[in-house]
């Protein structure tokens, strides 16, 4: 039986994570949330973020899992937001021109049929069926994730928030955290250059300012810097017409991919690497280079100009898997930290929504817990 007492649960950061936390949350009766976000709404990691939604090369298989089973919830969660929130279907596609690399993409795509991972290889003909506007000079393998997508991340963030606020949602942007005020062994409240905000749970989903604000507490939140560059455009004709993104080889030896997906504006987002790379070449050259590269593969892409962007930190825990749960030193502080937000966020809301308001422990969480690092 639960109890009717009512909780108040500061949430801090409004990224994709925080926002999705505080969405399920808000639909719980006898719950008062408030999020706390230094800066504007999306403005941090989610911002830079490709945001791919995938369990492509999430491995070993039980994180895989964890990444599918999201993935699967973005459809349920679009039903449920009911409004335009950027998603783009159609899955992936990715090639080599390499016979090594062919073979390593083959293979690859046995194990996720394995798996049960809809992704199979496909042919010149299939390809060009799926984008006709690509120029590709040879492919010795090709690949299509069919459930892939990718997700506009500032139209998400502001359709969940206004779900959110409408359900009672307080929203406390350009209001950083400055501290938590501690009775009894808890968090009594949570401080800011202006006032305290008194709560029962506080969430830390700050992406990398969530290290430095358990720290504190004297909790140690390990992490990584991962930096990381997203390119833009200026808007072009459509030039992926079916598939939600498209990975492309390089043609020199390092054999970094391009990773490139196509918003509704026309603007494009390009990539280079894996999502985890590190990459701080944030000049005009660089970004002029990716997109050259695109134009070799979609000549239509035409006169659009890259803009750089600068450097993104992404949040990525030192063995780059999730931080998830309460910590056992402060038994009301829960930590939501991680890489592959975006493909995680749905989960990662409603389950962690479960664990906040209802008490759960759920199991899908059990290796994501901050005690594994000792």
């Amino acid at each position: 039986m639960t109890s009717a007492k009512t909780k108040h649960i500061a949430v801090v950061g409004a990224g994709v994570i925080g926002v999705s936390i505080a969405y399920f949350l808000s639909r719980r009766p006898n719950t008062v949330v408030a999020v706390f976000e230094q800066d504007v709404p999306g403005s941090g990691a989610s911002g830079h973020s490709f945001a791919w939604v995938n369990a492509y090369g999430k491995d070993p298989r039980e994180y895989h899992t964890l990444n599918r089973r999201s993935l699967d919830m973005w459809y349920r969660f679009a039903h449920q937001l009911n409004a335009d929130i950027g998603i783009h279907y159609g899955g992936e596609m990715r090639w080599e021109n390499r016979t090594d690399k062919a073979i390593q993409l083959e293979n690859r795509t046995k194990q996720l049929q394995n798996w049960g991972y809809p992704c199979r290889l496909i042919s010149t003909e299939e390809m060009l069926d799926l984008e006709p506007d690509m120029m590709v000079d040879s492919a010795k393998a090709i690949s299509h994730s069919e459930a892939d997508i990718h997700v506009e991340t500032d139209k998400f963030i502001s359709v969940c928030l206004k779900h959110a606020i409408d359900s009672g949602v307080t929203l406390h942007a350009k209001t950083a955290v400055t501290g938590l005020v501690m009775h009894n062994r808890k968090i009594a409240a949570v401080q800011t250059q202006d006032t305290e905000f008194r709560c029962d749970t506080v969430v830390l989903a700050s992406g990398i300012q969530a290290t430095e604000l358990a720290s504190l507490l004297d909790i140690h939140v390990p992490q990584q810097r991962s930096p990381g560059i997203v390119v833009k455009t200026t808007p072009c004709v459509q030039v992926l017409h079916n598939v939600a993104v498209i990975h492309a080889p390089s043609k020199t030896e390092n054999h970094q991919h391009l990773h490139l997906r196509q918003l509704r504006d026309g603007t494009l987002r390009i990539g280079q690497g894996t999502q985890e790379g590190i990459n701080r070449n944030d000049s005009q050259e660089h970004a002029d280079m990716l997109l050259d590269h695109a134009k070799e593969v979609l000549p239509k892409i035409g006169h659009a100009e890259a803009i750089p962007s600068p450097v993104g930190y992404r949040p990525m825990p030192l063995d780059g898997f999730p931080v998830i749960g309460f910590t056992e030193k402060v038994p009301n502080l829960y930590i939501a930290l991680m890489h592959s937000g975006v493909t995680l966020a749905p989960l990662v809301g409603e389950m962690c929504a479960m664990e906040i308001a209802d008490g759960a422990c759920v199991d899908w969480f059990s290796s994501y817990r901050l005690e594994r690092f000792g």
